[in-house]
């Protein structure tokens, strides 16, 4: 039944489509009952899901191709599923102050939850590439249309390394449809073809890269803070939640599993660069002045993170590299609520120096507390996601590769740092009465909504649940580094 996740989504753009007059409240709900019955589904689907891959739906889309229309899951898909639930319904509560053109910004954001859960779920190697571009173009209204800060450059941006990074990976799977005879794009028969190994030498980076880009891999990374920083709030929290997530996904399910000798070539020079990300994420968030760029560049460290633990090629680190796709969306989703909906919508500035005057720990007690324990998922503390995941990639990392994986730990020191300034500085800092900046003082500030406090909940719920009980969803992502689908990367010494 999961497939429905895809159907109920555009089921609620076609509602909002129809929905008369200019609405805001209709929209909203639509929106909100829309999220809601994905989450139930994927919540369903999920514990009801057997073992090993689980395939609802295979028809003959474009039989003289090969083209099916195959939607399946494994752990990791369903994994990912359940990450883009939790992720819709948060940002839609953390969507309830949206007036202008409401219908359009819920119908983008719904079309944009089912581009998401078509690519997690198909397992045909073109299927997959529509859904991937379907998620990309609502990106790109979203941010154009409700964003702020630069928002046209952002949006353009973002869609221009999108479609150079499609156009790779477009290239890519063409010349392995054609290599392997033309006759099927089932990622299952894909997998176990023999593809020469000069061929996968070339392939392999084309198609890995251009997934990657998306996954914010350094040096392909600079879309990401512009893009986060120009989305509104409910984007912010898609793009560095799920969107990111595509990309990394997309490399492990498409670029890994196809081309096991070139993964095998190139891992240790991709594993490189993950950790130059991370590190340069976390020094570059350590010096920014502006709120919502230390989050994004926090994005791309953790990102890091995601790529680093793909790159060992051993179960330990792959798994830790899902559950960080879980858990870094929800962190970096929590943290973009904070900054972009209960700080920046009320003090109306991100500037460090001028939140620093307004002490929002008194202001904003439950916002203050709040991005105390988010920080706290962020930096990895045990109870909370984050720590459970980034332990396995570098247990994983250590096995595979020791001198790259102290440069790592090292950007997880530079992380508490700037994490605990920004903490200081936006929420305890000394209050000044005036500051000459027109930032609100405490009497202006609204208070925190009750679909905030829910927000709020739902991300920290899913914290914390992962943190204090990983085996939720380790229970499933391991199982489904056995399964058919990983045998070339097995037989190629690639696992």
């Amino acid at each position: 039944m999961l497939h429905w996740t895809i159907y109920i989504s555009f089921l609620g753009v076609a509602l909002l489509m129809v929905l008369p007059g200019d609405n805001a409240r209709a929209a909203r709900l639509v929106g909100l009952g829309t999220a809601l019955g994905g989450l139930a589904v994927a919540l369903v689907g999920t514990l009801k899901a057997a073992a090993g891959v689980n395939t609802f739906c295979d028809v003959a889309w474009v039989p003289t191709l090969g083209i099916h229309y195959h939607l399946a899951a494994d752990g990791i898909s369903l994994t990912l599923v359940l990450l883009t639930g939790v992720a819709a319904v948060a940002g839609i509560l953390f969507s309830w102050n949206i007036e202008h053109r409401a219908k359009e910004f819920f119908a983008f954001y719904l079309a944009l939850i089912g581009g998401v859960y078509g690519v997690f779920l198909s397992f045909d190697l073109f299927l997959l590439f529509v859904f991937y571009e379907l998620a990309i173009i609502p990106k790109y209204f979203l941010i154009a249309i409700w964003g702020s800060t630069r928002k046209e450059y952002g949006a353009m941006k973002l869609a221009l390394y999108s479609f150079v990074g499609s156009a790779m990976v477009l290239i890519g799977i063409v010349a392995a449809y054609v290599v392997a005879g033309a006759k099927t794009t089932s990622l299952f028969e894909l997998a176990r073809y023999p593809f020469p190994d000069q061929f996968q030498h070339w392939a392999f980076p084309l198609v890995f890269v251009g997934f990657a880009i998306l996954a914010g891999l350094w040096p392909f990374h600079t879309w990401a803070p512009t893009g986060h920083v120009a989305a509104p709030t409910a984007a912010s929290m898609l793009l560095a939640g799920v969107v990111m997530k595509l990309g990394a996904y997309g490399a492990l399910r498409v670029a890994m599993t196809l081309f096991p000798l070139g993964l095998k070539a190139w891992h240790g020079t991709i594993a490189v660069l993950a950790v130059i990300g991370i590190v340069y994420g976390a020094t570059v968030a350590l010096t920014q002045k502006d709120f919502k760029f230390v989050i994004g560049y926090s994005s791309v460290s953790h990102m890091g993170f995601v790529l680093l633990g793909l790159m060992t090629l051993n179960e330990i680190g792959l798994s830790g590299a899902v559950l960080q796709m879980f858990s870094h969306g929800v962190i970096a989703g929590l943290l973009f609520a904070v900054v972009g909906r209960m700080v920046y919508d009320r003090a109306h500035s991100r500037e460090l120096d001028v939140l620093e005057g307004m002490n929002l720990a008194r202001a904003l007690p439950f916002v203050a507390v709040t991005f105390v324990v988010a920080s706290a998922a962020s930096m990895g503390l045990p109870g909370f996601s984050g720590f459970v995941a980034e332990l396995r990639v570098l247990i994983g990392a250590w096995h595979a590769f020791p001198t790259v994986t102290l440069f790592a730990g090292a950007g997880i020191l530079v992380g508490v740092a700037y994490t605990l300034r920004v903490l200081q500085k936006a929420f305890f800092g000394e209050r000044a009465d005036t500051n000459g900046s027109g930032a609100p003082s405490h009497g202006e500030i609204p208070p925190i909504t009750v679909a905030e406090r829910f927000g709020a909940a739902v991300l920290i719920g899913a914290t914390l649940l992962i943190g204090l009980y990983p085996r939720l969803l380790l229970d499933l992502i391991v199982p489904s580094l056995n399964s058919p689908l990983f045998d070339g990367m097995r037989k190629a010494g690639a696992l």
